[in-house]
């Protein structure tokens, strides 16, 4: 980790074009190494299998000829960003005539803790480099060898861009022990990112001293208001349960306005159980839908992950606002609604880092927000919210410029 420290040095230093050149150069490598990747992907994924990693984990695992060619395709989207770097966020002329400038600098070193996400490894590293630092990763044992691969390509590509490869580094073969000692590398690590489990993101925060940006799970809810049309409310809430149900911006829990339930409970149930997901429902869904799992207080807190779905039935749309400020982890919300109003004071009233109104809650991701990829979605409140992109994984300094001022 001093090694990656070092590396920031001169990371942070690298023009616009020296950082673009190097993600292509990254893009190109990934390319050409997919064989290899898929090849190690198939290993850890057996691997995976044979001790009993879930359903959900191996869906992010998954690398197949389309996913490696998408992260390529990530990293030369984030290389034809504009460089978040040196960008001129305040200034002023003091009264003794001292002109101020607040720029944007990189961290310095960038860590990321992750479970069985091969993905991460390629986006928090093109993210960490187009905005000037180096990064430390500790990805899993379960993605360890499509992880080694990745890196010895991305590592082998900066070399020949004649950037210090010390720059992208993993501690994946120290194991726990590598985590362990990137949580409590405070002085030469600025910052860490967990994703995975709520229960990694809690070990991270309670047990770094170095400073984290919390991304937190996702129990993710649509409510259908009184007025929703049957049409919006059926084909978002399928898209944002069944399109990819193990990620975290997937909904978890549907409230249904208790006046519009007899008009829209029975056809979105449907077409819910149509697409494979089985309804955990409140005794007013049962009684509007078949073949209902009955639901129980545990459903309403939990993040799925998979082809499962919680639904109540709500008296208003205060009643929906009280379930989401219970059981919310602030990751996304939508409504689905004609009154605007409603859907005003939803987008008001709502404390998540993302708020929708007649949108699929897939949205919530840097992609689709043209961030090219995302560090994480960040449920906090201090320096990063929502899908944090490359302005995220910048600080800010005042630059000040003086022709020989003193203080009276």
């Amino acid at each position: 980790m001093r090694s990656a420290k070092d590396a920031a040095r001169t990371v942070g230093l690298l023009s616009d074009a020296a950082k673009r050149d190097a993600l292509l150069a990254v893009a190109e490598a990934i390319g050409a190494c997919a064989d290899r990747i898929i090849a190690a992907n198939v290993d850890d994924l057996d691997h995976g299998r044979a001790n009993g990693l879930s359903t959900a984990l191996q869906d992010r695992l998954r690398l197949d000829a389309a996913r490696v060619a998408a992260l390529a395709d990530a990293v030369r989207d984030i290389a034809a960003l504009p460089d978040p770097v040196g960008r001129v966020l305040d200034e002023r002329t003091l009264p003794s005539g001292v002109r101020l400038q607040k720029v944007s600098v990189p961290f310095g070193v960038v860590g990321a803790i992750y479970e069985a996400r091969p993905n991460v490894t390629v986006d928090i590293t093109a993210l960490a480099l187009r905005s000037g630092n180096s990064v430390v990763l500790r990805g899993g044992s379960a993605a360890q060898r499509t992880n080694a691969v990745l890196v010895d390509a991305i590592r082998t590509a900066l070399d020949s861009a004649g950037i210090d490869a010390r720059a992208v580094q993993s501690v994946d073969d120290f194991g726990r022990d590598g985590a362990r000692e990137l949580m409590h590398a405070r002085g030469l690590v600025d910052v860490l990112v967990p994703r995975g489990s709520a229960q990694l993101i809690e070990t991270v925060v309670t047990e770094s001293s170095v400073p984290v940006i919390e991304t937190g799970a996702g129990i993710v809810h649509i409510v259908l208001d009184a007025s929703a049309p049957l049409e919006w409310a059926r084909d978002i809430v399928v898209n944002a349960k069944v399109q990819r149900p193990s990620v975290c911006n997937a909904v978890e829990t549907v409230l249904v306005h208790r006046d519009a339930a007899p008009r829209l409970v029975g056809p979105v149930v449907a077409a819910l159980q149509q697409a494979g997901v089985t309804v955990h429902g409140d005794e007013s869904v049962a009684s509007l839908a078949d073949d209902v799992v009955p639901a129980t207080d545990d459903d309403w807190a939990i993040e799925h992950l998979s082809l499962d779905l919680s639904m109540r039935v709500v008296d208003d749309l205060d009643g929906a606002l009280a379930h989401i400020r219970r059981y919310s982890t602030h990751h996304t919300e939508s409504i689905i609604t004609t009154d605007d109003a409603n859907a005003e004071r939803f987008l008001a009233e709502v404390d998540s880092a993302v708020v929708m109104a007649n949108a699929s809650t897939r949205f919530t991701d840097g992609g689709e927000f043209g961030f090219g990829a995302e560090v994480g979605i960040s449920t906090q409140k201090l320096h990063a919210r929502g899908p944090m992109g490359l302005a995220e994984l910048t600080s800010t300094k005042w630059l000040a410029r003086g022709a020989g001022q003193v203080r009276a």
